[in-house]
């Protein structure tokens, strides 16, 4: 049985709306946010302190890119990845990373410094520039989806997953507003998506019957 830790609305909601895409059985094990400031146990897990963390089997992963890569090749008759045959593969790839390294990156400092830091300690120039920086980038998607639904080989793909959680990060920190009609029109199609609803219902059943808040700590006004 695969076992994935999470957090709310964290990055490892990429691997559990993947699994929920792919129909695969998993067991879901929330914490609080941070982990590993909020359980000194979970660093025995994953000494990262982070999530996610995903076993499956022997395999133990922490990268959640590099997780939905794997489950989409352990799957290829779902069709969730794009085969090194196919032409597409070269984009397949880019947007599967893409989606961490590029959008979610700028993203984590809009966090730190405009609602995890203490009050004295925040940057609202930073706040504004990073934010800027993810939406500069955004923006070069919206060519694309004005010609196509999703963003590679004409079909929804894990890259899809892996872009569409920096733009749930991006809801929850006050940016939507400022998505361009293309983009704002491709993520109300992937939160349309059954298994994106499941995995939402996923998480927030799980963190009320393990005892921790539903709520993302990251969400605009939520918790520091």
């Amino acid at each position: 049985m695969i076992r994935l830790h999470h957090c709310v609305s964290a990055r490892s909601f990429r691997p559990l709306w993947l699994l929920e895409e792919l129909g695969q059985p998993y067991e879901l094990v929330m914490h609080s946010f941070p982990p590993r400031m909020r359980d000194e146990a979970f660093l025995e897990i994953n000494p990262l302190g982070t999530v996610p963390a995903f076993f499956d089997g022997e395999v133990a992963m922490t990268e959640s890119a590099a997780i939905c890569q794997y489950l989409a090749s352990r799957r290829p008759e779902a069709g969730l990845e794009v085969a090194a045959s196919e032409p597409a593969y070269g984009d397949y790839l880019n947007f599967l990373h893409f989606g961490e390294a590029t959008l979610t990156f700028p993203q984590t400092l809009v966090l730190r410094y405009g609602h995890f830091e203490p009050p004295e300690r925040r940057q609202p120039q930073v706040v504004e520039d990073y934010a800027r920086w993810c939406l500069s980038r955004l923006r070069t998607l919206a060519p694309r989806l004005e010609r196509e639904p999703f963003l590679c080989a004409g079909r929804f793909t894990a890259a899809d997953v892996s872009v569409g959680y920096a733009l749930l990060l991006a809801s929850h920190i006050g940016l939507e507003e400022r998505f361009k009609p293309a983009v704002a029109d491709y993520w109300a199609r992937l939160q349309q998506r059954e298994a994106f609803q499941c995995a939402l219902a996923a998480e927030r059943e799980a963190a009320l019957a393990q005892g921790v808040s539903p709520e993302p700590a990251m969400a605009v006004g939520g918790a520091a």
